[in-house]
């Protein structure tokens, strides 16, 4: 069965059927790159170098047994409760236990809404006109709500657990192996797709500032990690098209339309399990199809960029908004990374905390407490950056 754009309007039982047949043929395919395996460092504290060259050949590299099952279990725990206080409806101020919804002095609601597999972007000039072609919307079931929750925003002051993940010494060791020792924080954001209604996040590239710049290189716009609470699928996961992060802007509207189809020629789903983590170039071409499988994907999402790329840099955040990015700004944002650090080390002593170089001496007024908590992680992603 193939999934033609022009095609009626198909059943999510329809769509689920399709993409498990075309996930079948994909997943050998992606299993054959061998990008996988433990964190592994040398002497030195970085990454192997046979790991980094994978990482830099396909563009992305998955972590696997990054988060044991008790973290795991704190982490769901956290997602779960945020989720549970969402509002019933976009404007509902009460959750569906008819209590107030999250508050605790957010600035901003962290819930991002979707009508069940919807390409809520694609093919329209939102996010900077990053998504230029279209994906299917496969009808949802009759039980389906009118709304489902596709986002959240600010994960280190919603979840202590998530905040613990942030300073995750071998995850940092990764980011300095990948970037160099002053790596800038930007942007944490979870990724939620309920099973049967999680909507489609159309192919793009993420990246929009460096893409003309005369030393652009295969990392101008860093990268994400993707820590996985459940498996990510052929089905529900991310499809990412190996090695794209070397050709600078792509046209992804003509490479669609020539496929005929919503599905890029050799692409391949990013698979792990839960507590995997995926460390994934911002450049490469990437996409999620309509959550129509039974199963449910949580990610929790870290993106981090080159500081020389972002430091006194001038750009448009995809909210349309003009921003230059000083030392200061900087500075305000990476506080969190020293933060997250010592919270780590306060739940697991045994870990060796990772030395964040640019804020080495600077431990004691970055300590996780709850002075801390209300001065400078509350609404801290107000200070987000974007590339």
């Amino acid at each position: 069965m193939t999934l033609a754009i022009a095609s009626p309007p198909l059943s999510a039982a329809e769509h689920e059927s399709a993409m498990r047949d075309y996930g079948r043929r994909a997943e050998a395919r992606a299993l054959a790159l061998g990008n996988r395996g433990p964190i592994r460092l040398g002497s030195d504290g970085k990454l192997l170098p046979d790991i980094l060259e994978s990482y830099w050949t396909n563009g992305f590299y998955v972590f696997q047994g990054v988060v044991g099952p008790e973290e795991l279990a704190e982490l769901r725990a956290d997602i779960n409760a945020v989720l549970a206080r969402a509002p019933v409806a976009p404007d509902a101020a009460v959750d569906r236990c008819g209590r107030p919804v999250l508050d605790q002095g957010i600035l901003r609601l962290p819930y991002r809404w979707a009508r069940p597999l919807s390409d809520p972007v694609g093919g329209t000039d939102k996010n900077n006109g990053r998504h230029p072609a279209a994906m299917l919307q496969p009808e949802p079931g009759v039980d389906a709500p009118a709304w489902t929750v596709e986002l959240l925003d600010g994960n280190l002051h919603l979840s202590d657990a998530c905040l613990r993940l942030y300073g995750h010494p071998g995850l940092l060791a990764v980011a300095q192996s990948i970037l160099g020792d002053d790596f800038v924080p930007y942007n944490e954001v979870t990724f939620v797709k309920e099973p049967g209604l999680g909507p489609s996040v159309a192919w793009h590239q993420d990246g929009t500032t460096h893409w003309n710049a005369p030393d652009w290189d295969e990392g101008a716009h860093g990268f994400n990690f993707m820590t996985q609470l459940y498996p990510s699928t052929a089905g529900n996961g991310v499809w990412v098209l190996p090695g794209s992060h070397k050709h600078g802007k792509v046209d992804i509207k003509r490479m669609v339309a020539e496929c005929g189809s919503d599905r890029i020629e050799g692409a391949v789903p990013m698979l792990c399990d839960a507590g995997d983590t995926i460390v994934t170039n911002r450049q490469l071409v990437h996409g999620s199809f309509a959550n129509s499988s039974p199963d449910r994907r949580i990610t929790l999402n870290e993106g981090f960029f080159p500081r020389r790329r972002v430091l006194d840099v001038t750009t448009r955040r995809l909210n349309g908004v003009v921003e230059t990015y000083d030392q200061a700004r900087i500075a305000a944002r990476t506080r969190i990374l020293q933060i997250a650090i010592d919270a780590r080390h306060q739940r697991f002593p045994h870990e060796k905390p990772y030395v964040y170089r640019p804020l080495a001496g600077h431990e004691v007024e970055n300590r996780w407490n709850e002075t801390t908590r209300t001065s400078v992680l509350r609404n801290y992603n107000q200070l987000d950056m974007f590339l």
